[in-house]
């Protein structure tokens, strides 16, 4: 059992936006490659039903947008729908909430029992949503983080849990991107360095004592 800085690892996996907007490429309007649509929700599907037979939570982020003007707000992602070249030039069509790109893969949801925050609205998972009053309410200190993109939401949330005083750990073969692989390496280079730690699905039960 590795140690985390916490008297007590209170653990709950954070599944951040693993929906059809990016896993579903018959409706994502942000895909990730297909070949890699498979590898990620069988990982994650792995993972997660190892953590329920663990008695360890499973929580979606689910990114949902009431209108267009909510993501043209940020000045960033303006200029990626302006771009026909950029990755995220579908950025102003991406995850409407009335579209069917914000629903979680059927294969990944425990309905019966899984925790689902609806309400993200950046990259930064706390930012917009009600993340942080689901975690303090069910006393989760330790974020066992999984989900897309690598270089994006995943490493912007395990800035923010940093910052809040969370142990984010995130699984390694459970997050990709649709960007560049250099990209998602770099990403996990930046969280193992400054913001918390990076573990395979296969060791991190081991790291955090649930075995």
């Amino acid at each position: 059992m590795a140690s985390f800085g916490v008297d007590e690892i209170r653990p709950v996996a954070v599944g951040i936006d693993l929906h059809r907007g990016h896993l579903d490429p018959e409706v994502a309007t942000m895909p990730l490659p297909r070949e890699k649509c498979e590898t990620v929700i069988n990982a994650n599907r792995r993972f997660f039903d190892g953590c329920r037979s663990r008695g360890i939570p499973v929580l979606h982020v689910v990114t949902s947008f009431r209108d267009v003007a909510e993501i043209r707000s940020n000045p960033f992602w303006r200029t990626r729908a302006d771009d026909p070249n950029a990755t995220r030039k579908n950025v102003e069509k991406h995850n409407l909430q009335h579209l069917p790109g914000t629903s979680v893969i059927p294969e990944l949801i425990d309905e019966s029992r899984d925790l689902v925050v609806r309400t993200k609205k950046r990259y930064d998972c706390f930012i917009g949503s009600d993340l942080e009053f689901a975690l303090s309410k069910h006393g989760f200190n330790t974020l066992l983080i999984t989900g897309v993109n690598t270089n994006s939401c995943v490493l912007s949330t395990a800035s923010a849990a940093c910052s809040r005083d969370y142990v984010p750990i995130v699984v390694s073969d459970c997050v990709d991107t649709m960007d560049d692989e250099a990209l998602h390496d770099a990403a996990l280079l930046c969280i193992r360095t400054a913001l918390g730690w990076v573990f395979s699905s296969s060791e991190v039960f081991a790291a955090i004592g649930r075995n």
